[in-house]
């Protein structure tokens, strides 16, 4: 089994914002499996996906972004999974807009959704697919731009971001994540 757990922020205040790129994965994967999101045992949104080489569940934790351990956790617990397991897609503003990047495991490199997954669980060795959002202007306040909107000449870059990891995730279960590394890390944006 593996949880592809797309992190964001709940609420339609939220929506179209950098910081909930990993909601907008998990929401394109649920299109193309044609599966719907419901509740679940945890403060979290979960979808099975069916007809794929393992058993997977997506996930929307309902936490704010800030304390999506909590929620990952209790779902990691609660199937009985280990970390190798789960594959947490996330945002990324080291990374230029569009790019997409795979790794076993790693530090949370600021990102407060990765480090309260790596403290409830105890370790960071779990995959992570950071989707690139980019700086933004560096004047500008780092939470503020996360926060913000995309911008109308930014959609269809974040979108082909969005296609792209959904692919990458994809390759993930189907294939293994060496594969997938090798895969979508080398290439260029999209």
């Amino acid at each position: 089994m593996k949880l592809l757990v797309g992190l964001g922020n709940p609420g339609p205040r939220y929506r179209a914002t950098y910081h909930n790129i990993g909601f907008d994965v998990v929401d394109e994967l649920a299109l193309r499996h044609h599966t719907t999101f419901g509740t679940s045992q945890t403060e979290a949104l979960t979808a099975r996906v069916r007809g794929m080489a393992d058993d997977v569940w997506l996930v929307k934790p309902l936490t704010f972004m800030n304390l999506s351990g909590r929620a990952v956790g209790a779902l990691l617990r609660y199937y009985k999974l280990d970390p190798s397991e789960l594959l947490v897609i996330v945002d990324e503003v080291a990374l230029e807009a569009g790019r997409v990047r795979l790794r076993p495991s790693g530090s949370a490199g600021g990102h407060n959704g990765l480090k309260s997954i790596i403290e409830h669980l105890g370790t960071d060795a779990f995959p992570r697919l950071r989707v690139g959002v980019g700086r933004g202007d560096p004047r500008r306040d780092l939470a503020d731009h996360v926060l913000s909107r995309v911008p109308d000449d930014e959609r269809a870059r974040m979108r082909e971001a969005t296609t792209r990891a959904a692919d990458a995730a994809e390759c993930f279960v189907e294939h293994g994540l060496d594969v997938a590394m090798n895969q979508f890390n080398r290439n260029a944006v999209a």
